[in-house]
C-alpha cells in the first residue's frame, strides 16, 4: 500500500513534536479503518479486507477500482508472497455487488451500468491469473460478486458459516462473475442445479461441491491468518500445507452428509437436458418431492435469465475464463437494455430483508434480498415466449464496447 503523505508540521520541542506526529498518525489509521476497503502489507503477506460490514461487505465500483491496481501492483512486488482477502462484520465476506445502485444508473443510461460490470470483470480475471498465491478467507455469506472475489484465486477456505450462491436468476440477471467458467466444471450437474435455482450451500458443503478447497472453523481463522503471515518466502506449495494442517484438525460436520447427496443421481439426470422447456419436462414427469419444489422454484424465476443461463453454462464449459468473461460482459448490458432486471430488483427489493440473518436491513444488497411476498412481473412471463432469436441478439459481440482482457 502507498505511504500516507503527512503534512509538514511546525518547528515545535521534540516531546510536543512527538505528540503531535502521534495523534495525527492516529488520525489518520482511523480514516484507514472507516474505508470501505483496507490494503495492507504485513510481513511478506498482502491483505485485502472489505470493509462495509452493515450492508454485508456488498461490492461497489470504488472498491474495485482500488482493489485491481493494488493486486496487479503486488503481484509485481518482490517481497510480496501471497494475498489474502477476507470480510469484516462476522457475517459476511462479500454478499454481491451493489445492485440497487447499479439499477437505478441502468434506467438513466448512466455509464455505472455499463463500467461496474466492466471492471469487475476485470478484477475477476486479474485474480484468476494472478501470479501469486491468493487465498479467500469465505467465511460467512459469499454471493453473486463475492463470489468472483474469490472463486477464481488458488485457495477458497470456507467456514461453517459460509453461505455460497449464485441467485441471480431471481432478479433477471444470470450468474456472472465467471460463473458461465467454474459452475460447468463441477462435478455432474451441480452447477447448473445451483445457477438455475440459486440453491444456497451452507458450511462444508461449499467444499463437498468443490467450490472451496480448504474447511477451517470459524474461530480459527485469525490463527491461520498469522501463521500465513509468518510464511517466510512461502511457495503455493507451503501455503496449501498450511492450510491443509487447519483443514485436517477442523472437525465440525466432519461426518455430516453433503447436503445433495441424496438427489445428486437427478439432479445429474433433470438437469443434463439441453434447453429448459426440457428440464421443465423432465421434472413434471419425475414427480418426486425433490422434482415439484425445483420446479416450483424455477417457475418463480425470471424466463429470460433461465434461458439466458443455461446457454451460458453450456458454451462457457468448453471457453476459457477469458472468453467467458467477455461473453457475460455481453450479456449484462443485454439485461441493462432488458426489463426483467430492473423488474427483479424492483420486487426483491421492496422490502430491504435480508434473508439469512432475520431482523437485519439492508436497501443495497441484491444477491441475498428477498422478499417472501415478491412478485416480479417478467416479460416475456413463459419460457416459451423467450425466442432464440432474442437469446442470440444477447449473446452478440458489442464491437468496440466488447470487454476488453
Amino acid at each position: 500500500m502507498a505511504a500516507r503523505v503527512l503534512r509538514p508540521l511546525p518547528r515545535l520541542k521534540s516531546f510536543n513534536r512527538l505528540q503531535v506526529i502521534l495523534q495525527h498518525l492516529k488520525m489518520s489509521k482511523q480514516t484507514d479503518l472507516t474505508a470501505e476497503v483496507l490494503l495492507e502489507k504485513r510481513g511478506g503477506a498482502a491483505i485485502i479486507t472489505l470493509n462495509r460490514p452493515k450492508v454485508l461487505n456488498a461490492l461497489t465500483l470504488s472498491m474495485i477500482q482500488q482493489i485491481y491496481p493494488q493486486i496487479k501492483t503486488w503481484e509485481q512486488d518482490p517481497e510480496t508472497f501471497l494475498i489474502i482477502i477476507k470480510g469484516t462484520g462476522g457475517k459476511a465476506f462479500c454478499a454481491g455487488g451493489d445492485i440497487r445502485a447499479i439499477a437505478d444508473a441502468g434506467k438513466v443510461g448512466d455509464r455505472l451500468a455499463r463500467d461496474f460490470f466492466r471492471e469487475e470483470y476485470i478484477l475477476n480475471n486479474a485474480i484468476g491469473t494472478c501470479k501469486k498465491p491468493y487465498v479467500a478467507l469465505i467465511d460467512g455469506i459469499t454471493m453473486g460478486g463475492g463470489v468472483g472475489l474469490s472463486v477464481h484465486g488458488h485457495f477458497r477456505v470456507a467456514t461453517e458459516k459460509t453461505l455460497f450462491a449464485m441467485p441471480e436468476t431471481a432478479i433477471g440477471l444470470f450468474p456472472d462473475v465467471g460463473g458461465g467458467y467454474f459452475l460447468p466444471r463441477l462435478s455432474g450437474k451441480i452447477g447448473y442445479y445451483l445457477a438455475l435455482t440459486g440453491f444456497r450451500l451452507k458450511g462444508r458443503d461449499v467444499l463437498k461441491a468443490g467450490i472451496a478447497t480448504h474447511f477451517v472453523e470459524s474461530e480459527k481463522l485469525p490463527a491461520l491468518e498469522k501463521d500465513l503471515i509468518a510464511l517466510k518466502s512461502p511457495s503455493t506449495e507451503n501455503i496449501a500445507d498450511l492450510l491443509n494442517s487447519y483443514h485436517v484438525k477442523s472437525k465440525v460436520d466432519q461426518e455430516k452428509e453433503f447436503v445433495l447427496d441424496e438427489h445428486m443421481e437427478k439432479i445429474n439426470s433433470l438437469f443434463s437436458a439441453n434447453s429448459m422447456e426440457e428440464i421443465v419436462k423432465k421434472l413434471k414427469q419425475d414427480g418426486s418431492p425433490f422434482a415439484i419444489k425445483q420446479l416450483e422454484t424455477i417457475n418463480k424465476m425470471s424466463p429470460t435469465s433461465l434461458k439466458m443461463t443455461l446457454r451460458q453454462l453450456r458454451e462457457g464449459a468448453s471457453m476459457s475464463l477469458q472468453d467467458v468473461l467477455m461473453m457475460e460482459y455481453r450479456l449484462s448490458q443485454a439485461c441493462m437494455r432488458g426489463h426483467d432486471f430492473y423488474e427483479g430488483v424492483r420486487a426483491v427489493l421492496a422490502a430491504g430483508r435480508c434473508e439469512p440473518c432475520p431482523g437485519h436491513t439492508n436497501p443495497l444488497q441484491s444477491a441475498v434480498l428477498t422478499d417472501k411476498d415478491q412478485s416480479p412481473r417478467w416479460k416475456p412471463a413463459a419460457l416459451e415466449e423467450v425466442s432464440d432469436e432474442f437469446l442470440d441478439d444477447c449473446f452478440k459481440p458489442l464491437g468496440n464496447n466488447d470487454l476488453k482482457l
